[in-house]
């Protein structure tokens, strides 16, 4: 028997095979993705329909519900009472911004809920009391025959920030010096008319300075402007020395000669004159 020839002994190869994960295919994280995106699609598409299936007033009244941080600035103001602070459909009425009422959505605060109506009975009362302050006001100068002649240099007339008492200066009567801010003895009296009807009252108050347009030297060291302001806290410091409270006055100002009376003639010295502004009380302005 013939030998077999010596031959090394063949390797044992040991093939090892690693597969690939498959969990980014077969796990969950893809399906939690993708339910987050249905369901932003799905909101998307609901927006869209409410923005064209709805009115603006239901639209405002949707946004209050999602942000309820808005109604407690909106409860106790024009409107219901309910949640939705008065765009609610059985709201008693809503921002009192029809005919017979007053002010506007955004400026209106009344006392209570119930608006409207009541707030133009408000402004009405308190436009009689003008009424009747402007009255009165004529009949004490009037019944003092050192001013009765005065009476005519008294103008009433109703504004925006409530009733503007003017006082005119003519070829015959001056409130203050003339180029300075002393009042003269019938100014002073005629202011104290004034003061007296204005104690009692609770309005606030409205002080305006105005002059004519005579030009002032170049050393006269002040100008129209000034003479405007100093005539204007002249007659602030008065009617608080004779008794009205300091709380009372909202603002002064000068105009110079800026707001004419007689546009025609700036030097007419009725040009001259304090602008004395009770000023509406809240929520009764309108």
């Amino acid at each position: 028997m013939a030998a077999r020839p010596n031959t090394p002994p063949r390797p044992i190869i040991v093939k090892k095979v690693v597969e690939a994960g498959h969990a980014g295919h077969h796990g969950g994280a893809w399906k939690v993705a993708y339910a987050d995106f249905v369901t932003a699609m799905m909101a998307f598409f609901l927006l869209m329909w409410l923005l064209g299936a709805t009115t603006e007033k239901q639209r405002k009244a949707l946004a209050d519900y999602f942000a309820p941080t808005l109604v407690p600035s909106k409860q106790e103001t024009a409107g219901g009472d309910g949640v939705f602070g008065g765009d609610s459909i059985v709201s008693a009425d809503q921002y009192p911004h029809r005919a017979a009422q007053t002010g506007s959505r955004s400026l209106t605060i009344p006392r209570d809920v119930v608006g409207g109506p009541k707030e133009a009975s408000g402004r009405e009362r308190e436009r009689q009391k003008f009424q009747q302050v402007a009255k009165s006001l004529r009949e004490r100068v009037q019944q003092k025959a050192e001013l009765r002649m005065l009476a005519r240099n008294l103008r009433f007339t109703e504004t925006a920030e409530g009733l503007r008492i003017d006082v005119i200066d003519d070829a015959d009567f001056s409130m203050f010096a003339m180029g300075s801010s002393q009042l003269t003895p019938q100014g002073a009296r005629l202011f104290g008319e004034i003061a007296g009807l204005l104690t009692d009252l609770p309005n606030q108050l409205l002080i305006r300075g105005h002059t004519d347009a005579a030009p002032w030297s170049a050393g006269a060291g002040t100008n129209n402007w000034r003479l405007s302001v100093e005539r204007a806290e002249v007659t602030r410091q008065y009617f608080a020395f004779r008794g009205v409270a300091a709380g009372r006055f909202a603002r002064i100002e000068g105009v110079a000669d800026r707001e004419p009376y007689v546009p025609s003639d700036v030097l007419d010295p009725r040009n001259r004159r304090i602008a004395i502004t009770l000023g509406w009380r809240s929520g009764e302005g309108g």
